[in-house]
């Protein structure tokens, strides 16, 4: 068999209930573990021994969700205080999770993120997002406008990366005789005046071992998609057809190649739920059953959220009328593009199931061999450069894909038996920055 001169890149996604809407009512679940240490490095361990390269901790900064029963309520797993307590039970893997430029301050999150990177010798991943809700948590009225929240994140990350990079990779000589822990002359204030923050610097710890933590992003507008490419090392994307997500890749690449950035070292990574089995028929079966545990009021209230419509008056069985699918300028570009073609082909209770499956990414049924088929068409095709992976429900879900799917992949060649590099970015293939000096000690 010819083995591909490429790999894909893997991350997984760490969401405790499982990826399917209300999978955690299945026997031997372990819901009641559900943002603990316990549950939480279980499954980081689960997915190291799998040679994963990186989990992902989403976040969310709004209740609503965990009040309708959602079980994607990803907030239950703060990322910074996660990715901090699984730094001492791993070695290897790399850690990713979200942080908001809506609601936090640049000199905070840099300090966060490079005292993460250097605790954990560079494995640290910050996944960008300007959040779309949770304005009533932080004092405020309305969400900024799309625009506002874009403009804000691009200068929010140009000032972490100046913080970054305010320290010399030398600046530590631990110089016992002199009495000089740091050179001075190597720490640099930045002097960031701009439109949205003012910032002196310099920051107060040294530079990351990475410089900079692997920058993550899932924008999927024009604002989004421009910003990403400007910044952004690894990019989620929701491609559930295979001849968009080959056009959305090529054109990202485009974006980055003309801002002068080499396109080879980005890594688009689009979710995909495997539902796996045994035989294709096993597979099936295990779909139904966690179809069947859909509670009806809550796919119907995710329904309501996703199209933002009032669907009471409709049975399950009806189509929304499409003047109900009202289009405006504060649209979500995911409503456009995948959530509103959905509704204009599918029954309320149709869509219910869809959503609870993958809310706009790529799912799948069969067994082991038939999911690695997919995917290595979408690798080969262009579309991807590997995947998020989206457990359907934990522990037996997640560890069917675990191991099961990953090491077909594995032995096809498309996925690594064991780590290479020192850092999540070597380990990643993306772009590697300076790495500042081990300190001498004198």
């Amino acid at each position: 068999m010819t083995r591909p001169d490429r790999r894909m890149a893997l991350t997984l996604f760490i969401l405790e209930f499982g990826y399917h809407t209300d999978a955690w009512r299945l026997p031997g679940s372990r819901a009641e573990e559900v943002g603990h240490l316990s549950l939480t490095r279980d499954m980081v361990q689960a997915a190291e021994r799998a040679k994963i390269d990186a989990v992902f901790f989403a976040d969310s900064l709004d209740v609503d969700s965990v009040r309708n029963g959602g079980n994607r309520a990803t907030g239950l797993n703060e990322p910074v205080s996660s990715m901090g307590a699984m730094i001492p039970v791993t070695q290897e893997i790399g850690l990713m999770g979200t942080i908001s430029t809506t609601f936090t301050e640049p000199y905070n999150v840099a300090r966060q993120l490079a005292g993460l990177d250097t605790l954990s010798d560079g494995r640290i991943g910050w996944n960008i997002v300007t959040s779309i809700m949770g304005n009533h948590n932080f004092g405020m009225s309305k969400m900024p406008s799309p625009d506002v929240r874009y403009r804000r994140a691009a200068e929010f990350v140009e000032v972490v990366k100046k913080l970054w990079e305010s320290w010399d990779g030398d600046a530590v000589i631990a110089d016992r005789e002199a009495g000089w822990w740091v050179d001075a002359d190597k720490i640099r204030d930045i002097d960031h005046v701009g439109e949205f923050f003012n910032v002196q610097g310099a920051l107060n710890m040294a530079s990351p071992p990475q410089m900079h933590p692997a920058l993550v992003q899932a924008g999927q507008s024009e604002t989004g998609v421009s910003f990403g490419s400007s910044v952004a090392d690894v990019v989620y994307t929701a491609q559930p057809e295979l001849s968009r997500a080959i056009a959305f890749r090529e054109d990202f690449h485009r974006r980055a190649a003309k801002l002068g950035r080499d396109p080879r070292l980005i890594k688009i990574l689009p979710g995909i739920m495997p539902i796996i089995g045994e035989t294709e028929a096993e597979a099936r079966d295990l779909a139904q059953q966690l179809a069947d545990l859909i509670n009806p009021a809550q796919g119907r209230w995710q329904v309501e959220r996703v199209l933002d419509v009032d669907t009471s008056d409709l049975d399950l069985d009806d189509m929304i009328p499409p003047e109900r699918l009202v289009d405006h300028p504060d649209r979500h570009e995911r409503w456009r593009s995948l959530h509103r073609p959905m509704a204009e082909r599918m029954t309320i209770r149709e869509l219910m199931v869809e959503l609870s499956r993958a809310a706009g990414h790529q799912w799948v049924v069969g067994t082991a061999p038939q999911v690695a088929d997919r995917m290595i068409d979408w690798f080969e095709s262009g579309a991807c450069d590997g995947f998020n992976l989206n457990p359907p429900d934990v522990p037996v879900g997640m560890h069917r894909m675990l191991d099961l799917l990953v090491p077909e992949l594995q032995e096809r060649g498309y996925a690594q038996h064991e780590y290479r590099g020192d850092t999540l970015r070597e380990r990643m293939g993306l772009e590697v920055l300076r790495t500042p000096k081990t300190t001498t000690v004198l």
